[in-house]
């Protein structure tokens, strides 16, 4: 092929391109400016709510731990049982702490053996005393032998006292040795299901001195709620009282409703020092009508109803967006012809937030968009409330979402898309 012949080619390539690109654009624009749908502002209820995932727990469920250390020799439960108040439990190896009961007993009973003698040896002491002291009265004794006696005699009530205490301290071992005896023996402190086991017999039981070694779990599954993490900036929405949806993905044709039953004080903080950190509370709802599918443990995810507006003047949420205050500025006609800059609309029409940004709604008046400065109130999935700016049967722009965000301009020429042309 010739280089002439080339060129003649690319030249038509070319202009096929320009030609489709001009139409395309002018399919997007429209005839008569850019093409928009529009609706009619109306009343209707808002329904704002707060997202939160987390997990499905007991409200009442009680961590089982041994008190002291030593091997499991029964266990007397399985998983999933009914345990009723005081049933026993776990057995744990008892044979340590009975030789330390019976030995702290034998402590107990030479202590008190040892304190009789020496409340004899006193008794002895003080009439040794009294009887020399007479004597010496009489000139009968030596004031050596009445230092003597005197002296045994303090000895002998210190001698007495002491051994009182140690009578005191035998028990109190004793009294010890008995009740990590008694601990040897774990009973359920409520009526339950037995939701987790995680030890067997054989297995030693570390006792909650030294860390948690939880040996099972009882919990009451007649009452269930669901444990959700919010967001820091979601939470100073939610409040006491507010009712819920909840969804567990074990159970997808299902919807629970709850109620918000406590909120965290404090946060918690996952990823610290990373991109991913995240600051969250942890939020207790309670479910009305849990069932019997409920499982502890099963993922959930909820949603928090904080605020509801029966009848609030509401608009599709894609309908608001932001300029800022140079690109919300027209010029007049005569600025154009005169090739002067002037504002067709004040300065003080449209007031920036903190970041330099205005809220707006696009009204279409006379084929034009007009940028109506709005202020927000609580929103939906899908819409959001307007506060100020807009009122109920105003004509505004509902799409395309390309031409909200960014094509349109303050007095913009529009062309509205019929609904016949929307299907």
């Amino acid at each position: 092929m010739s280089k002439k012949k080339k060129i003649i080619i690319g030249s038509v390539i070319l202009l096929i391109i320009i030609v489709a690109v001009v139409s395309i654009s002018k399919s997007k624009k429209g005839p008569d400016g850019i093409t928009v749908q529009t609706e009619e502002v109306g009343k209707q209820k808002i329904v704002e709510t707060v997202t939160a995932t987390g997990r499905i727990q007991p409200k009442t469920q009680v961590k089982i731990s041994a008190d002291v250390a030593a091997k499991i020799t029964h266990l007397n439960v399985k998983e999933g049982e009914w345990v009723e108040n005081g049933k026993l439990l776990v057995q744990l190896d008892r044979e340590r702490y009975l030789a330390a009961s019976e030995s702290a007993e034998a402590n107990l009973k030479a202590s008190q053996s040892n304190a009789t003698l020496a409340k004899e040896n006193m008794l002895k002491a003080e009439k040794d005393y009294a009887r020399t002291k007479e004597l010496f009265e009489k000139n009968l004794e030596s004031q050596a032998n009445l230092d003597q006696t005197y002296a045994t005699d303090k000895a002998e009530k210190a001698r007495y006292n002491s051994s009182l205490q140690q009578v005191e301290q035998a028990k109190a071992i004793l009294k010890q040795a008995k009740d990590d005896l008694s601990k040897t023996s774990i009973y359920a402190p409520m009526s339950g299901t037995i939701s987790k086991l995680n030890k067997e017999v054989g297995e030693i039981a570390l006792g909650s001195q030294f860390q948690e070694d939880v040996i099972m779990i009882v919990s009451n599954l007649a009452g269930m709620e669901a444990l959700v993490n919010v967001d820091e900036n979601d939470v100073v929405s939610v409040a006491v009282g507010d009712s819920a949806k909840i969804e567990v993905d074990a159970l997808p044709d299902k919807v629970f409703t709850g109620v918000v039953s406590e909120i965290a004080s404090s946060a918690t903080i996952s990823g610290s020092g990373t991109t991913d950190q995240k600051t969250e509370f942890e939020v207790k709802i309670s479910i009305i009508d849990p069932g019997e599918q409920l499982r502890p443990g099963m993922t959930a995810s909820s949603d928090i109803i904080t605020e509801i507006r029966e009848d609030a003047l509401g608009i599709p949420i894609q309908c608001v967006t932001v300029r800022t205050p140079d690109q919300l500025k027209t010029k007049s006609k005569k600025a154009e012809k005169d090739s002067v800059a002037a504002d067709s609309t004040s300065e003080n029409e449209y007031v920036a937030d903190k970041d330099g940004f205005v809220p707006v709604v696009f009204l279409v008046e006379e084929n034009k968009a007009q940028a109506k400065q709005v202020k927000t109130g609580i929103q939906s999935e899908t819409h959001i409330e307007i506060v100020e700016g807009i009122n109920e049967g105003d004509k505004i722009v509902t799409g395309s979402y390309r031409a909200i965000s960014q094509s349109l301009k303050n007095n913009s020429q529009v062309n509205v898309k019929k609904e016949d042309d929307k299907k």
